[in-house]
């Protein structure tokens, strides 16, 4: 069958912070588009989108707003995605979701296309986009797993504010400006909107992201911990995860800790095997304070990976630094990229 030369794409959620960004990806990248349907709530329904010099409006999202459609990329909420998939996929469009509400459905492939794009042939409508903190994670260990093997993962997050959402970022402009001021604030989104209790973020640092679990984890870091297994098939994978909230705009930073599985790796042979490794930017030269930054992140679809060390005390243990733009390569680029590999694997109708 003789492949399309352009696509109907749907974005739901698409005057959002990462619905612009998918918006703005799919031109970047120059995606072979024959119509972009614009779909978001009531509420943000009629504004307007620029795409390629043209304004578009942006319809409410129905039931009916898929017919159609060959790929929707949908970043509106985990409750609308549950709400609209199934209508999408009714219609016989390909969803590439966003949000965490099938990343752990043993039926829905969990796609970084650096690291296991095959798995995509295994979708059955549906294809779910990791946390955005897995996602530059992953990209670092895969071509480390693939040569060296891979025990263990221990990983602290440094996460910017726009991971909770605009207003979060308003938040914590607002209190930057409140506390150099003088003057007074009150917290009302972080850690968590809605929660018992709302922290400063300004000059702060909060060492919560979603909810805490039973085992005294967050969901944030339980995120990260399941997403790992299921991405690099590896169950037994041993991961630990702590995430912090800075007051950062945009870019989430790691501090890695893994182990290999065999001996007598250096660190230079870590930093020869990523220095061309899909997605990756190698900025390791501490001698001339050269490591990555989340300020020179912002705009980026790479992930940027520097401090790469053998561990002092474990011959198996390394150490490295990672960051990425989280509303880019940790969302809205994954999400085109996954898009891009349906394409390219001969998978949309």
């Amino acid at each position: 069958m003789e492949q399309k030369k352009g696509f109907h794409v749907a974005v739901l959620g698409a005057t959002g912070a990462v619905g612009q960004q998918m918006i703005q990806s799919l031109e970047k990248k120059d995606f072979p588009i024959s119509k972009l349907t614009l779909l978001s709530s009531a509420r943000s329904a009629g504004s307007t989108v620029r795409y390629k010099g043209e304004e578009l409006t942006v319809q409410e999202a129905t039931s009916e707003s898929f017919a159609n459609v060959d790929i929707a990329l949908f970043s509106a909420g985990g409750s609308v995605s549950k709400e609209f998939a199934h209508y999408a996929v009714a219609h016989g469009a390909i969803v590439v979701d966003n949000t965490s509400a099938f990343r752990m459905d043993e039926n829905v492939p969990l796609v970084v296309p650096e690291v296991n794009e095959e798995d995509i042939h295994n979708h059955k409508g549906i294809i779910a986009n990791p946390n955005c903190s897995t996602i530059q994670m992953v990209v670092a260990l895969e071509p480390i797993r693939q040569k060296f093997g891979l025990k263990k993962v221990i990983v602290s997050t440094y996460q910017a504010v726009s991971g909770s959402g605009a207003a979060a970022v308003e938040e914590l402009q607002e209190q930057t400006k409140a506390i150099l001021n003088e003057e007074p604030y009150e917290p009302a989104i972080l850690p968590v909107k809605g929660d018992k209790k709302h922290y400063q973020i300004a000059f702060n640092a909060i060492p919560q992201i979603d909810k805490f679990v039973e085992n005294g984890f967050t969901f944030e870091e339980m995120k990260m911990i399941n997403e790992t297994k299921k991405i690099m098939h590896l169950p037994e994978l041993q991961v630990a995860a702590t995430c912090v909230r800075l007051p950062i705009a945009t870019g989430h930073s790691e501090s890695i800790y893994f182990e290999v599985n065999d001996e007598g790796i250096s660190s230079h042979e870590i930093k020869e095997l990523l220095k061309d490794a899909p997605g990756i930017v190698l900025q390791d030269d501490p001698e001339n304070q050269i490591y990555p930054m989340p300020a020179d992140c912002v705009g980026k679809s790479d992930v940027f990976v520097g401090r790469i060390r053998n561990d002092l005390d474990n011959s198996k243990g390394f150490h490295m630094w990672v960051v990425s733009d989280n509303l880019l390569k940790g969302a809205a680029w994954n999400s085109v990229q996954i898009a891009e590999s349906l394409i390219n694997l001969g998978l949309v109708r």
